[in-house]
Protein backbone atom coordinates (compact mmCIF):
# COMPACT_ATOMS: atom_id res chain seq x y z
CA UNK A 1 0.00 0.00 0.00
CA UNK A 2 1.53 3.26 -0.88
CA UNK A 3 2.07 5.75 2.16
CA UNK A 4 0.89 9.36 2.53
CA UNK A 5 4.36 10.51 3.30
CA UNK A 6 6.72 11.51 0.81
CA UNK A 7 9.14 12.04 2.99
CA UNK A 8 10.17 13.43 6.67
CA UNK A 9 13.22 14.24 8.69
CA UNK A 10 13.88 14.59 12.47
CA UNK A 11 16.66 15.39 14.94
CA UNK A 12 16.80 13.47 18.46
CA UNK A 13 15.05 10.36 18.97
CA UNK A 14 12.64 8.60 16.74
CA UNK A 15 9.60 11.10 16.77
CA UNK A 16 6.20 9.29 18.15
CA UNK A 17 4.71 8.60 14.72
CA UNK A 18 8.36 6.39 13.90
CA UNK A 19 8.83 7.89 11.00
CA UNK A 20 12.15 9.93 8.91
CA UNK A 21 15.47 10.14 8.09
CA UNK A 22 17.22 11.00 11.36
CA UNK A 23 19.71 14.45 11.27
CA UNK A 24 22.31 15.44 13.35
CA UNK A 25 21.08 18.66 15.15
CA UNK A 26 21.70 22.38 14.08
CA UNK A 27 21.61 21.52 10.31
CA UNK A 28 20.62 24.14 8.09
CA UNK A 29 17.18 24.75 6.07
CA UNK A 30 19.20 23.85 3.23
CA UNK A 31 19.85 20.64 4.92
CA UNK A 32 16.49 20.36 6.39
CA UNK A 33 14.51 20.99 2.61
CA UNK A 34 16.64 18.06 0.98
CA UNK A 35 15.98 15.36 3.89
CA UNK A 36 12.66 16.48 4.30
CA UNK A 37 11.42 16.18 0.83
CA UNK A 38 10.93 19.80 0.82
CA UNK A 39 13.31 20.92 -1.87
CA UNK A 40 11.08 21.64 -4.58
CA UNK A 41 8.90 24.63 -5.83
CA UNK A 42 5.21 24.02 -6.66
CA UNK A 43 4.14 25.44 -10.00
CA UNK A 44 0.86 26.77 -11.55
CA UNK A 45 -0.66 26.25 -15.21
CA UNK A 46 -4.31 27.07 -16.29
CA UNK A 47 -6.09 23.96 -16.80
CA UNK A 48 -6.20 23.60 -20.69
CA UNK A 49 -8.79 20.65 -22.31
CA UNK A 50 -8.98 19.40 -25.66
CA UNK A 51 -12.39 20.51 -27.87
CA UNK A 52 -13.82 17.60 -30.24
CA UNK A 53 -14.57 19.16 -33.65
CA UNK A 54 -17.05 16.62 -35.56
CA UNK A 55 -15.43 13.12 -33.98
CA UNK A 56 -11.82 14.84 -34.57
CA UNK A 57 -9.30 16.25 -32.12
CA UNK A 58 -10.17 20.13 -32.27
CA UNK A 59 -8.04 22.79 -31.06
CA UNK A 60 -7.10 23.07 -26.87
CA UNK A 61 -8.80 25.42 -25.11
CA UNK A 62 -8.35 27.01 -21.52
CA UNK A 63 -10.20 27.44 -19.05
CA UNK A 64 -9.43 30.62 -16.68
CA UNK A 65 -11.24 30.38 -13.64
CA UNK A 66 -8.57 27.69 -12.47
CA UNK A 67 -5.28 26.28 -12.59
CA UNK A 68 -3.18 22.94 -12.13
CA UNK A 69 -0.85 23.02 -8.80
CA UNK A 70 2.19 20.95 -10.41
CA UNK A 71 5.40 19.79 -8.20
CA UNK A 72 8.75 21.40 -9.91
CA UNK A 73 11.21 18.77 -9.60
CA UNK A 74 8.69 15.39 -10.64
CA UNK A 75 6.13 17.88 -12.35
CA UNK A 76 3.67 15.48 -10.81
CA UNK A 77 0.19 17.21 -10.71
CA UNK A 78 -0.99 18.55 -6.76
CA UNK A 79 -4.37 19.59 -7.32
CA UNK A 80 -7.06 22.24 -9.34
CA UNK A 81 -7.36 24.99 -7.80
CA UNK A 82 -9.05 28.85 -8.27
CA UNK A 83 -6.91 31.07 -9.68
CA UNK A 84 -7.63 33.08 -6.74
CA UNK A 85 -5.72 30.56 -4.65
CA UNK A 86 -2.03 31.61 -3.17
CA UNK A 87 0.20 29.05 -2.94
CA UNK A 88 2.46 28.97 0.10
CA UNK A 89 6.11 26.91 -0.96
CA UNK A 90 7.45 24.08 1.42
CA UNK A 91 10.43 26.42 1.70
CA UNK A 92 8.22 29.27 3.46
CA UNK A 93 7.59 26.55 5.88
CA UNK A 94 10.73 26.02 7.41
CA UNK A 95 11.79 29.75 6.30
CA UNK A 96 9.04 30.22 8.89
CA UNK A 97 11.54 29.37 11.99
CA UNK A 98 14.79 31.05 10.63
CA UNK A 99 14.81 33.36 12.78
CA UNK A 100 13.08 31.39 15.73
CA UNK A 101 15.94 29.25 15.43
CA UNK A 102 18.58 31.44 15.26
CA UNK A 103 17.39 34.23 17.75
CA UNK A 104 14.92 32.72 20.07
CA UNK A 105 16.08 29.39 21.01
CA UNK A 106 13.73 27.21 19.24
CA UNK A 107 15.18 23.71 17.11
CA UNK A 108 13.54 22.08 14.69
CA UNK A 109 12.66 18.32 15.29
CA UNK A 110 10.47 16.98 12.65
CA UNK A 111 9.69 17.99 9.19
CA UNK A 112 8.08 16.72 6.11
CA UNK A 113 5.57 16.36 3.36
CA UNK A 114 2.52 13.85 3.30
CA UNK A 115 -0.16 12.94 0.13
CA UNK A 116 3.26 12.90 -2.76
CA UNK A 117 3.74 16.67 -1.65
CA UNK A 118 0.13 18.50 -1.07
CA UNK A 119 0.77 18.35 2.55
CA UNK A 120 4.01 19.75 4.21
CA UNK A 121 4.57 20.74 7.74
CA UNK A 122 7.71 21.79 10.26
CA UNK A 123 7.67 21.20 14.11
CA UNK A 124 10.21 22.90 16.33
CA UNK A 125 11.05 22.75 20.07
CA UNK A 126 10.36 26.05 21.56
CA UNK A 127 12.39 25.51 24.73
CA UNK A 128 9.47 25.62 26.68
CA UNK A 129 9.01 23.00 29.30
CA UNK A 130 7.09 21.87 32.57
CA UNK A 131 6.65 19.10 34.95
CA UNK A 132 3.58 17.95 37.08
CA UNK A 133 3.56 16.03 39.92
CA UNK A 134 4.88 12.79 39.78
CA UNK A 135 8.13 13.85 37.46
CA UNK A 136 5.53 13.58 34.19
CA UNK A 137 7.39 16.40 32.43
CA UNK A 138 5.64 18.06 28.91
CA UNK A 139 7.44 20.32 26.58
CA UNK A 140 5.86 22.73 24.13
CA UNK A 141 5.87 22.88 20.52
CA UNK A 142 5.49 25.18 17.36
CA UNK A 143 3.80 23.54 14.60
CA UNK A 144 3.64 25.21 10.94
CA UNK A 145 1.42 23.37 8.21
CA UNK A 146 -0.15 23.82 5.10
CA UNK A 147 -1.80 22.16 2.28
CA UNK A 148 -2.40 22.69 -1.52
CA UNK A 149 -5.16 20.46 -2.74
CA UNK A 150 -7.64 22.91 -0.24
CA UNK A 151 -7.80 20.47 3.09
CA UNK A 152 -5.92 22.87 5.20
CA UNK A 153 -5.55 26.79 5.73
CA UNK A 154 -1.68 27.75 6.56
CA UNK A 155 -1.60 26.60 10.05
CA UNK A 156 0.20 27.76 12.86
CA UNK A 157 -0.07 26.32 16.08
CA UNK A 158 1.49 25.50 19.73
CA UNK A 159 1.60 21.73 20.89
CA UNK A 160 2.31 19.92 23.33
CA UNK A 161 4.45 16.34 23.49
CA UNK A 162 4.14 14.34 27.45
CA UNK A 163 7.67 12.94 27.16
CA UNK A 164 6.81 9.56 29.08
CA UNK A 165 4.66 8.94 25.87
CA UNK A 166 4.73 11.00 23.05
CA UNK A 167 1.50 11.68 23.39
CA UNK A 168 0.57 15.33 21.24
CA UNK A 169 -2.30 17.82 22.40
CA UNK A 170 -2.52 21.50 20.47
CA UNK A 171 -2.41 24.44 23.21
CA UNK A 172 -5.21 26.93 23.18
CA UNK A 173 -3.59 30.70 22.46
CA UNK A 174 -3.99 33.74 24.82
CA UNK A 175 -6.99 34.63 22.33
CA UNK A 176 -8.92 30.92 22.82
CA UNK A 177 -8.25 29.62 19.55
CA UNK A 178 -6.71 26.76 18.83
CA UNK A 179 -4.39 27.96 16.25
CA UNK A 180 -3.98 31.29 13.61
CA UNK A 181 -4.94 30.24 10.15
CA UNK A 182 -4.42 31.75 7.33
CA UNK A 183 -6.65 30.78 4.19
CA UNK A 184 -5.25 30.83 0.97
CA UNK A 185 -7.40 33.48 -0.65
CA UNK A 186 -4.69 35.53 1.14
CA UNK A 187 -1.44 36.05 1.21
CA UNK A 188 0.93 34.86 4.16
CA UNK A 189 2.35 36.98 6.02
CA UNK A 190 5.42 34.85 8.60
CA UNK A 191 5.88 38.08 10.31
CA UNK A 192 2.07 38.53 11.01
CA UNK A 193 1.59 34.89 12.27
CA UNK A 194 4.07 35.35 14.74
CA UNK A 195 2.54 38.21 15.95
CA UNK A 196 -0.50 36.84 16.01
CA UNK A 197 0.53 33.99 17.69
CA UNK A 198 2.57 35.98 20.24
CA UNK A 199 5.73 33.64 20.67
CA UNK A 200 6.00 33.91 24.16
CA UNK A 201 5.68 32.33 27.12
CA UNK A 202 2.12 33.40 27.56
CA UNK A 203 0.11 30.64 25.93
CA UNK A 204 2.53 28.04 27.13
CA UNK A 205 1.89 29.11 31.07
CA UNK A 206 -1.20 29.27 30.54
CA UNK A 207 -1.68 26.22 29.31
CA UNK A 208 0.24 24.26 32.06
CA UNK A 209 -1.86 25.87 35.14
CA UNK A 210 -4.96 24.23 33.34
CA UNK A 211 -2.57 21.09 32.49
CA UNK A 212 -1.58 21.03 36.84
CA UNK A 213 -5.74 21.20 37.39
CA UNK A 214 -6.50 18.20 35.76
CA UNK A 215 -3.50 16.83 37.34
CA UNK A 216 -4.72 17.47 40.80
CA UNK A 217 -8.63 16.62 40.25
CA UNK A 218 -9.15 13.44 41.35
CA UNK A 219 -12.06 11.11 39.10
CA UNK A 220 -14.74 8.75 40.44
CA UNK A 221 -14.76 5.77 38.28
CA UNK A 222 -18.22 6.95 36.98
CA UNK A 223 -17.44 10.30 35.90
CA UNK A 224 -14.59 8.20 33.63
CA UNK A 225 -17.04 6.25 32.32
CA UNK A 226 -19.11 9.87 31.53
CA UNK A 227 -16.09 11.04 30.51
CA UNK A 228 -15.82 8.58 27.72
CA UNK A 229 -18.92 8.34 26.60
CA UNK A 230 -19.08 11.87 25.98
CA UNK A 231 -15.96 11.77 23.99
CA UNK A 232 -16.72 9.21 21.92
CA UNK A 233 -20.61 9.63 21.20
CA UNK A 234 -21.64 11.59 18.73
CA UNK A 235 -24.97 13.84 19.75
CA UNK A 236 -26.00 13.87 16.03
CA UNK A 237 -26.01 10.18 15.25
CA UNK A 238 -28.78 7.89 15.47
CA UNK A 239 -26.75 5.01 17.01
CA UNK A 240 -23.30 4.85 19.15
CA UNK A 241 -22.49 2.53 16.62
CA UNK A 242 -19.40 -0.18 17.46
CA UNK A 243 -16.41 1.23 16.72
CA UNK A 244 -17.25 4.14 19.83
CA UNK A 245 -17.56 1.00 21.91
CA UNK A 246 -14.11 -0.28 20.91
CA UNK A 247 -12.50 3.10 21.45
CA UNK A 248 -14.29 3.56 24.84
CA UNK A 249 -13.01 0.33 25.65
CA UNK A 250 -9.47 0.92 24.59
CA UNK A 251 -9.44 3.99 26.12
CA UNK A 252 -10.67 2.58 29.30
CA UNK A 253 -8.00 0.27 29.45
CA UNK A 254 -5.56 2.81 29.27
CA UNK A 255 -6.50 5.35 31.50
CA UNK A 256 -6.90 1.99 34.02
CA UNK A 257 -2.88 1.71 34.32
CA UNK A 258 -1.95 0.49 30.75
CA UNK A 259 -1.17 3.73 29.54
CA UNK A 260 2.05 5.12 29.08
CA UNK A 261 2.51 7.30 32.25
CA UNK A 262 -0.84 6.36 33.46
CA UNK A 263 0.45 4.84 36.85
CA UNK A 264 2.49 8.23 37.31
CA UNK A 265 0.96 10.32 40.18
CA UNK A 266 -0.21 13.23 38.06
CA UNK A 267 -2.41 10.54 35.94
CA UNK A 268 -3.66 7.69 37.97
CA UNK A 269 -7.28 8.71 39.08
CA UNK A 270 -7.06 11.96 37.95
CA UNK A 271 -9.23 14.46 35.15
CA UNK A 272 -5.28 14.37 33.64
CA UNK A 273 -5.25 11.04 33.26
CA UNK A 274 -8.48 10.80 31.58
CA UNK A 275 -7.20 13.12 28.96
CA UNK A 276 -4.03 11.06 27.93
CA UNK A 277 -5.67 8.12 27.72
CA UNK A 278 -7.92 9.36 24.73
CA UNK A 279 -4.78 11.23 23.89
CA UNK A 280 -2.51 8.10 23.30
CA UNK A 281 -5.36 6.40 21.98
CA UNK A 282 -5.40 8.68 18.96
CA UNK A 283 -1.51 9.15 18.45
CA UNK A 284 -0.60 5.44 18.88
CA UNK A 285 -3.23 2.96 18.50
CA UNK A 286 -6.72 4.32 16.91
CA UNK A 287 -7.56 2.28 13.62
CA UNK A 288 -5.42 3.89 10.47
CA UNK A 289 -4.17 2.55 7.53
CA UNK A 290 -0.52 3.73 8.14
CA UNK A 291 1.19 5.12 10.73
CA UNK A 292 1.47 8.67 7.99
CA UNK A 293 -2.27 8.39 8.19
CA UNK A 294 -2.59 8.56 12.01
CA UNK A 295 -0.43 11.43 11.68
CA UNK A 296 -2.08 13.30 9.68
CA UNK A 297 -5.31 12.49 11.53
CA UNK A 298 -4.14 13.34 15.07
CA UNK A 299 -2.95 16.70 13.77
CA UNK A 300 -4.89 17.56 10.95
CA UNK A 301 -8.16 15.69 10.98
CA UNK A 302 -10.92 13.41 13.31
CA UNK A 303 -7.75 12.55 15.53
CA UNK A 304 -7.12 16.19 16.03
CA UNK A 305 -11.10 16.71 16.75
CA UNK A 306 -11.20 14.18 19.24
CA UNK A 307 -8.22 15.08 21.47
CA UNK A 308 -9.96 18.61 21.26
CA UNK A 309 -13.24 17.31 22.68
CA UNK A 310 -11.36 15.21 25.29
CA UNK A 311 -9.86 18.45 26.41
CA UNK A 312 -12.77 20.68 26.61
CA UNK A 313 -14.77 17.52 28.65
CA UNK A 314 -11.86 17.58 30.81
CA UNK A 315 -11.85 21.29 31.87
CA UNK A 316 -15.68 21.14 32.76
CA UNK A 317 -14.73 18.52 35.07
CA UNK A 318 -12.16 20.65 36.66
CA UNK A 319 -13.69 23.96 36.39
Amino acid sequence: MAHLVQKMAYVGETPWHGLGNQLVPKQPLEVWAQQAGMAFQILETPVRYMAESAGMLGSIMTFGDQKVLYRSDTKAALSVVSNRFQVVQPREILEFYRDLTELSGFELETAGVLKEGRKVWALARTGLSASLKGNDTVNGYLLLATACDGTLATTAQFTSIRVVCNNTLAIALANGGQAVKVPHSTSFDAQAVKQQLGVSISSWDSFMYRMRTLSERKVKSHEAMNFFLRVFTDPNATATGLSNERAIKAVQTLYDGHGQGAELTSAKGTAWGLLNSVTEFVDHQRRARSQDYRLDSAWFGQGAVIKKKALDEALKMAA
